[in-house]
């Protein structure tokens, strides 16, 4: 009998690898055909070659050069005015900035808040950006973090927290500007405007919003709309943004082309600036008609829509580009991104390309490059670079996320509380739901590449989903807090980016862990309670980028002489350290970052 279901055994392995055979063969066959109707219709072959422009506009948060803001000195002043003399009858007033998303309004509130006047006017100022998620505890956590208070979540309850804002805004005149607020709910604005209530009279909180509705919910004592730039600032702000300084002047033959592309830009800064950075540099005339007559300015735009000037811009992007911004689906509204973390989940993903033109270049400075290009057609903004090796930050804008929603929305799900039909080409998870809700949808899914868990997952949920899916190349499990990484994560095979980083809880990692060959990032960055890494890590010799806190005297001292992949080093958070490991220079051969701070008395 064994020998009989052998035999059947090993027919059936040779009848499918000749099925595999023909398959193939039908395919060499139809490209051959292809080779010959190129021959035959004088068709000749294209290597694209990576080209990226490194040139980018550096952003930040509440700062912003005035010489950069066009056409709202009149929006500022009519500002300026109810800010400076607020109304006297009450102790803490309200101003409203109303506007389109692209219009401006985070801009215009940065060039108020950033005015000479009111600096010197206000005792305390404070930047807190809201968007979706309206929550008071979160939100009193951020004004302390912004007045450079201290937030410990491992002590602080909601009364520590509503004391601690008491106690630093006490007599004090303050400004705070709520950037991107949403909420319709009354009783939870109010709930948040009483605890702001303990400032000296004169103090203002400034609020921009897209929603009227919002608006009325916090009686402001002046509403500021902001309209359209008129049709000279928007070209004004095209010009200084397709050429270099002077240089419109050597093209004037461009300038008629700028006219026309600008009026269909309906004084929205946001879609100018684009367009703006896409035809940087670039002076062919047919390249500005190109963009000028593109049959998709013709789509109807809403204000709940995607302004046609992105959907463009995206359309111009080269297909490498498009990929990686498409990825972007995977953050949430005003998320901070940081450069690290993108690119390597890029990498992960085999988005990052090194042609011919750039083969010598690591792939982490390829996609810095990519992250850069972004940048300049403004699709990523708001950069916060560090002082730590390289290091930035950037969100994207709303309007931009609704565009990444509207390109990748068919392989990208958000598991929530919602119930939601599940598309079988969904490749990228996103989990803020209980462990029900995802047991729930797993089942339907078979292509899942990626999960990025957004709240803090009981460890049930993470076994589940790595025994559930097979082929993930990134598992995101931020700020969790169980004790044990299960053991089954060594079955993940393809796993190239896992992040456990700021687990205050996990103690050890299960040395399975160690039969991940193929993973290339490991961010073990705030983990502070971990008391050693695995003994076979020697045995992750792919590993790129590594960030490790722990509560261990001495690193990798069981041969880290196969890390010759890594790239880059943070070791942080380690304040029993003593060593790292012997022989460093032989041992990390392509090291080109490595970062320690937080430690005791370290010999490298």
């Amino acid at each position: 009998m064994e020998k009989v279901c052998h035999f059947f055994c090993s027919f059936m392995a040779l009848s499918s690898r000749l099925k595999l055979a023909h398959k193939i063969k039908d395919i060499r066959e139809r490209l051959d055909e292809i080779n010959v109707e190129k021959v035959q219709f004088n068709l000749t072959e294209r290597h694209e070659e990576v080209h990226v422009n490194p040139l980018w506009r550096e952003k930040t948060h509440s700062f912003i050069d005035p010489s950069t803001v066009i056409g709202r000195h009149g929006d500022k002043e009519e500002i300026k005015k109810s800010l400076m003399h607020p109304n006297p009858t009450r102790n803490l007033n309200i101003i409203a900035i109303v506007g389109l998303g692209g219009m401006g309004k985070t801009t215009l509130a940065k060039a108020v808040y950033n005015d000479e006047s009111v600096v010197n006017h206000f005792q305390l100022r404070m930047w807190v950006c809201v968007s979706e998620n309206f929550n008071v505890t979160r939100l009193v956590e951020e004004i302390l973090k912004s007045a450079g208070g201290r937030v410990d979540k491992n002590s602080s309850n909601e009364d520590t927290l509503q004391t601690s804002l008491r106690e630093l805004l006490k007599d004090e005149r303050f400004l705070l500007v709520l950037d991107d607020v949403w909420n319709e709910n009354r009783n939870k604005w109010t709930e948040l405007r009483d605890l702001l209530n303990g400032g000296s009279h004169g103090s203002v909180i400034v609020v921009t919003t897209r929603s009227r509705k919002v608006s009325s919910v916090l009686d402001p004592i002046y509403t500021h709309s902001v309209e359209g730039l008129s049709k000279e600032e928007c070209l004004s702000l095209f010009v200084k943004c397709a050429f270099k300084e002077g240089e419109d002047k050597l093209y004037p033959n461009l300038l008629p082309i700028a006219d026309e592309i600008v009026k269909k830009c309906k004084g929205v800064p946001l879609a100018v600036k684009s367009l703006g950075g896409l035809l940087y540099s670039k002076v062919d005339e047919s390249e500005w008609e190109l963009v000028r007559g593109n049959e998709i300015w013709e789509l109807e735009e809403n204000e709940g829509g995607i302004l046609p000037a992105l959907q463009l811009s995206y359309n111009q992007l080269p297909i490498h580009l498009k990929r990686c911004f498409a990825y972007c689906v995977n953050f949430p509204k005003d998320h901070e991104i940081w450069n690290i973390d993108l690119i390597e989940q890029w990498v992960a993903h085999g988005l990052i390309l090194q042609m011919s033109a750039n083969k010598k270049q690591e792939l982490e400075d390829i996609g810095d490059l990519y992250i850069k290009e972004l940048m300049s057609i403004c699709f990523f903004q708001d950069l916060d670079e560090q002082h730590i090796f390289r290091m930035y930050s950037f969100k994207m804008h709303d309007l931009v996320h609704d565009l990444v929603l509207s390109i990748g929305h068919e392989e990208w799900l958000e598991i929530d509380s919602e119930n939601k039909d599940v598309a079988s080409t969904v490749r990228h998870l996103s989990i803020s739901s209980s462990d029900q809700q995802v047991s729930k949808f797993s089942n339907k899914l078979t292509n899942v590449r990626s999960i990025m868990y957004q709240n803090e997952p009981h460890v049930s949920s993470v076994e589940a989903c790595i025994s559930r899916f097979k082929s993930l190349r990134v598992l995101a499990i931020p700020d969790s807090d169980f004790e044990n990484l299960p053991s089954s994560i060594g079955t993940q095979k393809h796993l190239r980016y896992l992040d456990l980083s700021d687990n205050l809880s996990i103690k050890k990692l299960p040395n399975s862990i160690c039969k991940l060959h193929n993973l290339q990032t490991l961010l073990l960055g705030g983990c502070e309670n971990l008391e050693r890494l695995p003994k076979d890590m020697r045995n992750m010799i792919n590993l790129r980028v590594l960030t490790i806190s722990t509560k261990d005297t001495c690193l990798f001292v069981n041969g880290v002489y196969c890390f010759n992949s890594l790239r880059i080093l943070y070791v942080i958070e380690c304040p029993r350290l003593e060593c790292l490991f012997p022989q460093m220079d032989r041992c990390l051969t392509n090291l080109r970052g490595f970062v320690h701070c937080f430690f005791g008395n370290v010999q490298v």
